[in-house]
């Protein structure tokens, strides 16, 4: 499978996460704070929240006899408007742990990697939660968090 099909399937993934919002396959720009904030707008949650995916860095090794291991780490950036009345906190982190849950049921993504957990023997499995806290977005106080996700992939290579 290619990059562009592992990119997708963590896109599906995230996008089959109740109440997830909007899920972008890459972060979304604008030049104005209304358009960004229409960008990660969720209409049937009346609040900005949603996420992006982005590879942030790509490592093989191996080669021998052609035969490679592809890991690529991947960041997951979450934001969701404050409703502090509401406990929003509680339900953003409710929704980081369904993440973290979607992903863990199934290592292979539907098949378009061999797992995500680092070959290395790190000890990280499927998703990790590596920041969370409030930041302004789009000119609104959210809650935000990055994950991180490691994909490895076992690759064929002509020698």
């Amino acid at each position: 499978m290619s990059l562009a099909a592992v990119r997708a399937a963590i896109v599906a993934r995230l996008s089959a996460v109740a109440d997830i919002g909007v899920v972008h396959d890459r972060e979304r720009n604008a030049a104005d704070l209304a358009r960004l904030k229409a960008l990660y707008w969720s209409a049937p949650h009346a609040q900005l929240r949603g996420w992006f995916v982005r590879r942030i860095a790509t490592s093989e090794t191996g080669n021998v006899q052609g035969r490679t291991v592809e890991q690529a780490r991947w960041r997951i950036v979450g934001v969701m408007g404050v409703d502090d009345a509401a406990a929003s906190e509680l339900a953003f982190d409710a929704l980081v742990e369904a993440i973290r849950n979607a992903f863990a049921q199934d290592e292979t993504l539907s098949g378009t990697v061999d797992q995500c957990t680092d070959p290395d023997g790190g000890g990280a499995s499927c998703v990790q939660l590596d920041d969370a806290g409030i930041v302004m977005f789009a000119g609104v106080l959210c809650h935000a968090c990055k994950l991180s996700l490691t994909t490895v992939r076992y690759l064929e290579r002509s020698p």
